[in-house]
């Protein structure tokens, strides 16, 4: 542990929980809420990474309007409930034990940041509206190279900030491609399996496997 400098999170489905809009409006959407919910993100990230293969550029939130904007039509959910949507995607709830986790890990003499997909105006109102404002340092958005995660360039970011070396680096994400963007650029990743699920295989096996940030203070 004594090489690590910074302890560096994803945002979306690491901290926040993507699936929070959604639930919010169940009622409305009645039972299929769960499969749109996962179809809308599954639908983000896709433009994400075809729209840095396309190097066709469109900030995180146009890439959230475009993509519930195609699974509002396939769920055949009225457009009349996308403002309510996107307004509450500005306000997802964190899971349950990320708050007080972040407030212990703060008494520690590390670096916290985010390292997101988010544009900057974002991640300022997910972590205002989440009173998480005195927990981290930085909060690092992809707008600064304009291109998404897993590039390269992206993990780059905080070690320009910093000026640490990446191995001196825990990186956390639920997302297996990200644990795998950042591992095979040289970050320590842990992968936050909150449901169980298979690691993929992309040239790299997480450092630490846990199942809430909670474990994360075993481990630090």
């Amino acid at each position: 542990m004594s090489k690590v400098k910074a302890v560096i999170f994803d945002a979306y489905g690491t901290l926040f929980d993507v699936n929070s809009a959604a639930e919010k409006c169940k009622n409305q959407i009645g039972d299929k809420w769960e499969g749109f919910a996962n179809y809308w993100r599954i639908t983000q990230l896709e433009y994400t990474w075809l729209r840095s293969l396309m190097k066709r550029h469109k900030d995180f939130w146009k890439v959230t309007e475009d993509s519930l904007d195609k699974s509002m039509k396939v769920f055949n959910i009225s457009q009349n409930m996308k403002d309510e949507l996107l307004l509450l995607y500005k306000k997802l709830s964190t899971f349950p034990e990320v708050n007080e986790t972040l407030k212990q890990l703060k008494n520690k003499n590390l670096k916290l940041a985010i390292l997101s997909n988010g544009s900057p105006d974002l991640l300022n109102e997910l972590v205002n509206s989440n009173n998480l404002t005195e927990v981290f340092d930085d909060l690092f958005s992809i707008e600064e190279v304009k291109i998404y995660k897993p590039d390269n360039k992206v993990y780059q970011i905080p070690i320009n900030k910093y000026k640490i070396k990446p191995e001196e680096i825990f990186f956390l994400s639920s997302n297996t491609w990200d644990v795998s963007g950042g591992g095979n650029y040289g970050y320590q990743s842990i992968w936050v399996n909150r449901n169980n699920n298979i690691f993929d295989n992309l040239d790299y096996k997480p450092k630490h496997e846990i199942k809430n940030l909670k474990q994360l203070l075993d481990i630090i």
